[in-house]
C-alpha cells in the first residue's frame, strides 16, 4: 500500500510549533522566528513533506510559474538567455514554462493563451514575426508581461539590446579597413533587432557620405532558411561582397558554407563579421570577428524585471521600464583589408553612381 503523504500538520507537530506558524514558515510569509522557520524545514524535509502546489495556488492565487515565449529555441544566443532568465526565477522560487513559437504570429497567440489558461503568473516575450505594442499593452492589463527585444507601448516594461549602434560599430571597422562593398544578412527587417540593425548599418555610410550598395542589404524572412543560397548569390554576381555582416547562427553558417563552394578564404579574399558570438564563432578556423552582447545579463534583466512586476501587482501608478543592453566588437581574424582589384572597382561604381 502506498503510504500516505505527509501533511503540514504532521510537519507542525513534529516541530513543536502550531499550525499556523508551520504554514507562515514554510510560506516565509508573516511574522515567524528564526528558530521556528529552522525547526519547521528540518521537519519538514524529515518527514518528506512536499506543499500542495494546486491548494497553494487557490490560496495564493499564484501558480509559482513564468512563460517565456521565444522565436526559435535551437538558437544558441536565445539558449543563453533562457538559462540565465530560469536561473533568476527559480531563486526566486518560480519555475519557467517555455515554449517557441516559430515566429509565427498566430502561433504566439496561441500560446499566450494557452500560458494564461495555465495560469502562469506573468510573460517573457521575445521578437516574433511582427511588432504588437497594442496586443502586449492589452497582455499587462491582465497580468505582469515583459517585452524582450520587442517594441511595447510607453506604459509597457521590456529590455533592449543595443543592436543600432552594434551595427554601426561594425559597419565602421569593415568601412575603416576599406570594404564598401559589404553585405549585411539579417532575418526580420520588421522587427525591432533587424531594423534597428539596417539602421546603424545605413548610418556608417551615411557618415562617409556614400550610400551601402542596396541589393546587400538581405533582411528578407527567408535569409534564416536560405542564408546558402542568398550568400552563393550575392557571391556569383558581377560586383560580389567583399564582406559579410550576419547573424551568427545559421546564418553564419550558411554564409561560411557558400565562401567555401565558391572558393572564398576567409579573409584574404572575404571578411566576415558575426552578429551574436557563437561557438560556430570560436571555434572556426580563422576565429570570426564578432559583435556580442551580454546575453545572460539579458536573461537575468528580463527575469528581474518580471518578478519587480510580480511583487508590484495590483498595485497602483507603477512606472514603465526599459533596459538597454549595450553591444561590443571582439576583433578576432576573420577581417583584412578588402581585396585591391575588388575595392577599386567597387570605388568606380560608388562614383559613377553618385
Amino acid at each position: 500500500m502506498k503510504k500516505p503523504r505527509p501533511t503540514i500538520r504532521e510537519v507542525a507537530q513534529a516541530a513543536g510549533v502550531s499550525l499556523g506558524t508551520a504554514s507562515r514558515a514554510l510560506n516565509r510569509a508573516g511574522r515567524v522566528s528564526e528558530d521556528a522557520i529552522a525547526r519547521v524545514t528540518q521537519a519538514a524535509r524529515r518527514l518528506g513533506y512536499q506543499p500542495d502546489a494546486v491548494a497553494r495556488s487557490m490560496r495564493t492565487r499564484s501558480t509559482g510559474v513564468a512563460g517565456f515565449l521565444v522565436s526559435d529555441l535551437a538558437n544558441p544566443l536565445y539558449a543563453r538567455i533562457i538559462t540565465a532568465a530560469e536561473a533568476e526565477l527559480q531563486a526566486a522560487g518560480y519555475a519557467l514554462l517555455l515554449a517557441s513559437t516559430h515566429n509565427d504570429g498566430k502561433r504566439e497567440k496561441t500560446l499566450v493563451d494557452l500560458f494564461r489558461r495555465r495560469r502562469v503568473d506573468g510573460l517573457i516575450l521575445g521578437p516574433c514575426e511582427a511588432e504588437m505594442p497594442k496586443y502586449l499593452e492589452q497582455l499587462s492589463a491582465e497580468l505582469p508581461v515583459i517585452a524582450l527585444d520587442r517594441d511595447f507601448a510607453p506604459s509597457g516594461t521590456g529590455v533592449h539590446v543595443d543592436h543600432f549602434h552594434g551595427a554601426l560599430q561594425a559597419a565602421r571597422y569593415l568601412l575603416n579597413i576599406g570594404h564598401t562593398r559589404i553585405a549585411l544578412l539579417t532575418p526580420g527587417s520588421v522587427l525591432r533587432p533587424g531594423r534597428e540593425r539596417i539602421a546603424g548599418f545605413r548610418d556608417a555610410f551615411r557618415e562617409r557620405g556614400i550610400r551601402p550598395v542596396e541589393k546587400l542589404i538581405r533582411a528578407e524572412r527567408s535569409a534564416m532558411e536560405y542564408a546558402f543560397s542568398e550568400a552563393l548569390a550575392l557571391l556569383s554576381a558581377p560586383q560580389a561582397p567583399t564582406a559579410f555582416m550576419c547573424l551568427g547562427t545559421r546564418i553564419l553558417s550558411g554564409v561560411l558554407q557558400a565562401l567555401r563552394h565558391s572558393g572564398r578564404t576567409v579573409p584574404d579574399d572575404v571578411s566576415v563579421i558575426s552578429i551574436g558570438d557563437t561557438d560556430l564563432s570560436q571555434l572556426f578556423s580563422p576565429t570570426i570577428t564578432s559583435l556580442t552582447w551580454d546575453l545572460e545579463a539579458v536573461g537575468r534583466a528580463a527575469a528581474q524585471l518580471l518578478l519587480k512586476r510580480l511583487d508590484q501587482a495590483g498595485r497602483a501608478g507603477i512606472e514603465p521600464e526599459r533596459l538597454l543592453i549595450t553591444t561590443q566588437l571582439v576583433l578576432r581574424e576573420s577581417c583584412g583589408p578588402a581585396p585591391k582589384a575588388a575595392a577599386a572597382a567597387a570605388a568606380a561604381t560608388q562614383r559613377s553612381s553618385e
